[in-house]
Formats: structure tokens, C-alpha cells, sequence
């Protein structure tokens, strides 16, 4: 169980590091306010769901990892390469759909794998996919 709780845990930390970080990028580029504060509230419940994980992962005497460099490297750089090309609502909220549904699909694919992980591991998993599934429905107004 501890494994599987583990890795369960280190998946959804690294994603809600990775959409915090996806979010503040993309935060500079929109003008509207109804956007902005969307995309505020939905940091802070990442960053919410994050504290939960690293915490759950202190439980079990793990330190959180960063998230790997050369994929937060190619995500920056991705985001901005488009974002340069067009910054516009539409174009943001499409960088946002696309990394809730690749968060959405890693998560996922761990929970699928974790039958003996922690009921609460679990829990907070399921979450972050719900929390990821509204943050794509949200996006859907600004396309």
C-alpha cells in the first residue's frame, strides 16, 4: 500500500505544481478580469490540493519532488512559443484545456494503477481530476 500511496501522491503534487506554474505563466497574458479571477481561483486550489499531498507524503516521511526539469522546461517553453504567435483568450484557454486534459489522463492512469494506495491518497486524487474536468468546463466560455 505505502508504494502505490506513495507514487499516487508524488503524481498529484507534481501536477498541481505543474498547472500552478502553467497558470501563473499564462496569468500575464489576459486582459480580462472575469479570466484573471478564474484563473486565481483555480491556482489556489491547486495549490491547496498540493499542500494536501505534500503533507500526505510528509506522513509517510517523503519530501515533495520538483517537478522534472526538462518537462517543465519544454512546458514553459511551449506556452510561451504560442502564446507569442497569438495571446488571445481563446489561445489561453486552450494552453489551460490542453494541460487539465494531460493532467487529467497522468492522474488518471496512476489512479487506475493504485488498487491498494490509501483511501485518502485516492481522495485526493479524484479531486484534483474533478478539479482538473471544472477548470476545462470553466475554460470553455473564453474559446
Amino acid at each position: 500500500m505505502t508504494e502505490q500511496t506513495i507514487d499516487l501522491l508524488d503524481q498529484v503534487n507534481t501536477g498541481c505544481k505543474m498547472a500552478i506554474n502553467s497558470m501563473k505563466q499564462v496569468k500575464e497574458y489576459v486582459v480580462d478580469e472575469k479570466f484573471k479571477n478564474l484563473i486565481n481561483s483555480y491556482t489556489d486550489e491547486h495549490e491547496r490540493l498540493e499542500k494536501e499531498a505534500g503533507d500526505q507524503l510528509a506522513r509517510y516521511g517523503k519530501t515533495e519532488e520538483k517537478p522534472g526539469l526538462m518537462a517543465s522546461a519544454m512546458s514553459w517553453i511551449t506556452t510561451e512559443a504560442k502564446l507569442l504567435i497569438k495571446d488571445d483568450a481563446r489561445q489561453i484557454a486552450k494552453i489551460i484545456m490542453d494541460g487539465c486534459n494531460m493532467g487529467i489522463q497522468s492522474v488518471a492512469e496512476y489512479l487506475n494503477k493504485s488498487d491498494n494506495a490509501s483511501p485518502e491518497s485516492v481522495h485526493l486524487a479524484k479531486r484534483l481530476i474533478k478539479t482538473e474536468e471544472d477548470l476545462m468546463g470553466e475554460m470553455q466560455q473564453f474559446m
